[in-house]
């Protein structure tokens, strides 16, 4: 069965800013390859993973929008725009949401990487164990989306922590139900770990745009594998089965 969003036309909004095309036909149909091609050439839908290191010549500006006690407080202008937007939509229903940890440096990223890894050293680990174990809970440097300045680790009053407990707040009910209107996904699923590699972070959305996350949301699949499809589409490939 071909996911529905990511191939199902006329769902999603006009086309970005950025001035890539359009995601979907005006007809009901498969997404032509062109229009794959052009949500892959989105700079915002920039893959970056285990396997995967952010672009070398991947530049953009940042903008503050973190909170008081944020220790990463800026993402990306656009994703920061958003995400105030979006925090604002929340504030008028009542609830508060915070992006504790945004924009990171390649640098910054590998001290969090040697910390992580040097706690399962401690912990009797070999070093090729402890290695594999910290890039299941933080990327290697320049492995991490945080560096690329489109992923906000949010929090709440209710729940400070960047932990699976957040899942209980009101503040990731709402973001469930609306962060996509805002352009954010929830980038490590529950469901699917086996394919991002990283365990379920309900405090971790990423940042590709409204209409892009419209089409990954509706699809229901994970960026990975959302990126996979339109790889196949964009070359022209059945992705019936």
């Amino acid at each position: 069965m071909t996911p529905r969003g990511l191939v199902a036309a006329g769902t999603a909004a006009a086309s970005p800013a950025s001035g890539a095309a359009s995601a979907v036909e005006e007809e009901p149909g498969l997404l032509s390859a062109q229009q794959a091609q052009a949500m892959l050439d989105d700079p915002r839908m920039v893959l970056v993973n285990h396997t995967n290191k952010m672009p070398e010549d991947y530049t953009f500006t940042t903008r503050e929008c973190g909170s008081a006690t944020a220790v990463n407080k800026t993402l990306q202008t656009e994703a920061a725009d958003a995400f105030l937007a979006m925090q604002a939509a929340a504030a008028r229903e009542g609830v508060t949401i915070w992006m504790q940890s945004g924009y990171r440096s390649v640098k910054y990223q590998e001290g969090l990487y040697s910390k992580k890894t040097q706690y399962y050293l401690d912990n009797g680990l070999s070093r090729a164990e402890a290695l594999q174990k910290a890039a299941s809970i933080v990327n290697p440097p320049g492995y991490s989306e945080h560096n690329c300045g489109l992923a906000a680790d949010l929090n709440s009053p209710e729940h400070t922590g960047l932990d699976t407990g957040f899942e209980k707040t009101a503040a990731f009910r709402w973001l469930k139900a609306h962060a996509v209107e805002y352009g954010f996904i929830l980038r490590y699923p529950k469901d699917a770990e086996a394919v991002t590699e990283i365990t379920y972070e309900p405090w971790h959305w990423r940042y590709v745009g409204p209409e892009n996350a419209a089409l990954i949301h509706q699809s229901g699949l994970c960026l990975e594998d959302a990126v996979a499809l339109l790889q196949k589409l964009a070359a022209g490939e059945n992705t019936a089965g």
